[in-house]
């Protein structure tokens, strides 16, 4: 198991790094000058000149980004060219925001996929099957944007049951950081849980039909048991991989949702450095979201071994 974590963790650096060298080069791609967005109307010779020496935009690609991962590997992400606050400070205030908005949509979308899949792969060709499929396509189909409009004309505007906009932090007041929360995570979870939903129905079809379940039944065990400790726990291997891909997709992706429930995530914090060229901002962005697939994807092929003890990592018996 160490020589695993070992090896994994030297692919984990390699892929960082080479993620980190195209980030850096795909955001120097950029149509603009940022020197011209800092200076705003004052834009003579000597204000550009000064703004590119302040923030070494003259300097050259490989120094730039020397400077850039020699300083990331202490912590420090820099500052931003447009506000000039520290990068760490902004990710510190909009990374709390998307992480609970994330968990919570992963939340909804395992409890509702796994609880239809199972259902639908026990009730096969009847009326539960065809509700749960129903439903499934249903939340692929539906664009977030416009059930999240959606939520808000009628359950906030008309019902009054959500609030249509703004945050408030969990620590300052649970509840009302969670009556915030739940509307967006409904929604941001809607099409996750209709993937979940499809894979466990398959996974739970392939186990039913397996032998180890005629002998679990031939033994006299109640089907709670038989569903529940065989059947679910073997099918949760694809569930978990779905699972942890999509939480990494969902902390880069929720933008949309974001934006539209106005709340200060990474969303707002990756559009506004966007169309800023604030390229220290943009660079720590994408820097966390890619340390976040990784380790999420560490995680999960550690979480193998634990559900389905017959797996043992290179080849160990």
């Amino acid at each position: 198991m160490r020589r695993y974590l070992l090896h994994r963790l030297w692919q984990s650096l390699v892929t960082l790094l080479l993620a980190t060298i195209v980030v850096f080069l795909g955001v120097r791609a950029l149509p603009g000058d940022p020197a011209l967005a800092l200076a705003g109307e004052d834009r003579d010779p000597e204000s550009l000149r000064a703004i590119r020496e302040q923030y070494g935009l003259d300097d050259s690609l490989p120094v730039q980004f020397w400077q850039f991962v020699s300083h990331a590997a202490q912590g420090d992400l820099g500052q931003s060219i447009r506000t000039g606050e520290s990068v760490n400070t902004m990710l510190r205030h909009a990374l709390p925001v998307t992480i609970e908005l994330s968990a919570l949509a992963i939340l909804v979308a395992s409890l509702i996929g796994i609880g239809a899949g199972v259902v639908a792969a026990v009730r096969r060709g009847r009326p539960a099957e065809w509700a749960a499929n129903a439903l499934a396509l249903l939340g692929l189909s539906v664009p977030n944007f416009w059930l999240g409009l959606m939520a808000i004309l009628y359950l906030s505007v008309a019902l009054g049951l959500f609030p249509a906009s703004g945050f408030v932090p969990f620590f300052s007041d649970p509840v009302g950081n969670l009556h915030h929360l739940v509307l967006p995570a409904l929604i941001l979870g809607t099409g996750l849980a209709a993937v979940i939903m499809r894979q466990t129905r398959s996974s739970m079809l392939d186990a039913l039909s397996a032998d180890y379940i005629r002998t679990a039944e031939a033994k006299g065990l109640p089907p709670r048991a038989v569903i529940g400790r065989h059947a679910l726990r073997n099918s949760l291997i694809v569930v978990v991989t779905i699972v942890g891909l999509q939480l990494g997709a969902l902390i880069s992706g929720a933008v949309v949702t974001e934006r539209i429930f106005a709340l200060p995530g990474f969303g707002k914090l990756t559009v506004d450095a966007v169309f800023q060229r604030d390229y220290p901002v943009i660079q720590a962005v994408v820097l966390v979201t890619a340390t976040a697939y990784i380790v999420i994807n560490l995680l999960v092929d550690l979480l193998y071994s634990v559900i389905d003890p017959r797996i043992r990592v290179r080849g160990e018996a």
